[in-house]
């Protein structure tokens, strides 16, 4: 890539009609997030700004205003991949954003986990963006095939291809999602092949570490979020390895997985059906004729119960950090006032 323009960092008529005639700011990309500020990339080059909010409030990919110093106004996302954060505390953590295609790469062994890319195949749906999913190892696997006809079943939507991620020529098949300003993200578990794609696909050599082979688990190598041009004219964000994918507010996306579980639904007799021994439940009868996997209900009611209650209590959390954050700022300025008063 060898000039930098708006077109080629991935600006569309999406974000050009955003801005008003009076807009002083310049419009750049972030590339990285860190503790207390982005760093971004635009016509300009590069530069590092201080944002008037938390950093923790922007994503990789993010189309931003600025003045050269300071963030000026965050523009809307297209697309928005995210997760409850990990751990106790009920937060949603950004991914990236503005993701034409989630690449959910995962290999043709123990790694390869149906419940697992269901959930990413959710995550893609919430978030907007196109599903793809990466068979790594095939040249490792007996059956290959059957590896790519057991994904391509979990989505009408998706895309599907087996390769090995250390050959350069099969890397090449990803450039139709990574080029022409389009911007590709990878996910998945650690040591499936996320690095080796990403050096292949962007000419950046970083570590790499291979499989532990009792498991067929990785160790992390990506640490962080960065987004790279790609070789053919796009862009990649690769992202760390995710030890567990927490989903919230992606009532859409599991729809989208699962849209013959919820068709079939509507058919029920009743419409407070829970799909166990009712009368006339449509979904029962499909498991009855071998139509549907009593395991995909399972794991659709699953899904559904987790996003209802990480949804809740994210917004729960949400709402008490606003609340904190007001008295917080009344305390501050009664202290002001009465400094003043003092003088």
């Amino acid at each position: 890539m060898t000039e930098t323009t708006l077109t080629s960092l991935g600006w569309t008529p999406f974000f050009a009609r955003q801005l008003t005639g009076d807009e002083t700011g310049t419009p750049a990309r972030v590339t990285a997030v860190h503790r207390a500020s982005v760093t971004v990339l635009g016509p300009q080059g590069i530069a590092t700004l201080l944002p008037p909010e938390q950093a923790g409030n922007y994503a990789v990919g993010d189309w931003v205003l600025h003045d050269g110093t300071v963030v000026i106004r965050l523009l809307d996302r297209q697309t928005e991949v995210s997760r409850r954060a990990a751990g106790h505390v009920a937060l949603r953590q950004l991914i990236a954003a503005n993701v034409d295609t989630l690449a959910i790469v995962t290999s043709c062994n123990a790694d390869f986990n149906v419940a697992r890319l269901e959930r990413y195949l959710a995550m893609a749906g919430a978030a907007g963006c196109l599903p793809l999913i990466v068979l790594t190892k095939a040249d490792e696997a007996t059956d290959a095939d059957d590896y790519v006809a057991r994904a391509q079943k979990l989505s009408p939507l998706a895309s599907v291809i087996a390769l090995d991620a250390r050959n350069p020529d099969a890397a090449k098949r990803l450039y139709p999602w990574c080029k022409d300003g389009q911007t590709l993200a990878l996910v998945g578990s650690s040591g499936v092949g996320k690095t080796t794609l990403q050096n292949l696909l962007t000419g950046i050599a970083d570590t790499t570490q291979g499989m532990r082979e009792d498991d067929a688990k990785g160790r992390h190598t990506t640490t962080s979020r960065a987004l790279r041009p790609t070789l053919a004219g796009g862009w990649l964000i690769d992202t760390p390895g995710m030890r567990e994918l927490r989903l919230t507010d992606a009532a859409e996306g599991i729809d989208t997985v699962f849209g013959d579980l919820s068709e079939l639904a509507q058919q029920c007799k009743f419409n407070d059906c829970a799909h166990e021994r009712e009368p006339g439940c449509a979904i029962q009868a499909a498991i009855t004729d071998g139509t549907i996997d009593a395991d995909r209900l399972a794991r659709w009611q699953k899904l559904l119960r987790e996003d209802e209650y990480n949804s809740e209590t994210v917004a729960e959390a949400r709402a008490r950090y606003k609340k904190l954050g007001k008295m917080y700022r009344g305390a501050q300025d009664a202290r002001r006032n009465k400094r003043g008063d003092d003088l």
